[in-house]
């Protein structure tokens, strides 16, 4: 099992790993992630059904996009700040379908990298 992320690059590596594709089934979604300051960068996540896809870059219609500083990020992602709580601090700013933002909890676990649901 890999240990934490220790960069935005490092987290879309492993976002595969991440992803649990019992909670993906009907869901179609494009996360898109604007991730600011040192480390940063544009992703996007597109899952359809049980199928991710990342990929570097901006997609043209996202249906969730995500703005944060990247070492805030980081840290969301091992699990060491919570979602809501960077919501509602203003570290987060969420766009787009509000519910699916909430779901990307239970298809990219944070904190979770481990065996693969399809090995």
């Amino acid at each position: 099992m890999a240990g934490p992320v220790s960069s935005v690059k490092e987290y879309f590596e492993t976002l595969p790993d991440r992803f649990r594709k019992e909670a993906a089934k009907g869901v179609t979604a494009v996360f898109q992630f604007e991730l600011s300051g040192h480390g940063g960068g544009l992703y996007f996540a597109a899952v359809d059904g049980e199928q991710l896809t990342v990929t570097e870059g901006s997609h043209v219609s996202p249906t969730v996009t995500l703005k944060m500083a990247a070492s805030e990020y980081v840290k969301m992602a091992n699990g060491t700040l919570n979602g809501e709580l960077a919501f509602l601090t203003g570290k987060l700013h969420v766009g787009g379908d509000l519910a699916m933002a909430v779901k990307m909890r239970s298809l990219f676990p944070p904190g979770h990298v481990g065996r693969r649901a399809d090995r």
